[in-house]
């Protein structure tokens, strides 16, 4: 794991969301550990739909800082999530991948799953500006 995956894994937002990442060549899966605070509907119980997609926002930061050399954290400028079902009280995986970077913006995906990652809990479009480490210097 690199020094800026380390850095933002020790934040404290991530850190209290217990957030870890498991990153394996050119591949990086976050997991969100389930704890009892994450629930938002204690009557089925299915995990808080902002937490799921805290992790996911989180998951797209981690993804641009595991494969893009950048000079600063991204910064989100829009996020989308669609839920697709429930989360269910159990830990989450979620994969980011970059659909396009430019200069100064770069698109991306996170899918987020539980058993299956063909079937998806939620998945996030999202728009990141970014500051890439300039060649000399």
């Amino acid at each position: 794991m690199n020094d800026r995956l380390l850095k933002l894994q020790s934040s404290p937002y991530v850190s209290r969301m217990g957030v870890r990442f498991d990153d394996h060549g050119d591949e990086l899966t976050a997991i969100l550990p389930y704890d009892e605070w994450l629930i938002g509907n204690p009557l089925i119980p299915a995990l808080h739909g902002g937490a799921i997609g805290a992790f996911m926002e989180i998951t797209a930061s981690a993804g641009l800082l595991a494969f893009t050399e950048l000079a600063a954290l991204p910064k989100p400028i829009d996020v989308s999530v669609d839920y697709l079902r429930p989360g269910k009280p159990q830990d989450v995986y979620a994969r980011a991948s970059i659909t396009r970077q430019g200069s100064r913006v770069a698109n991306l995906r996170v899918d987020a799953w539980q058993d299956r990652r063909a079937a998806p809990i939620a998945n996030l479009h999202g728009h990141f500006l970014i500051k890439p480490v300039k060649a000399n210097g």
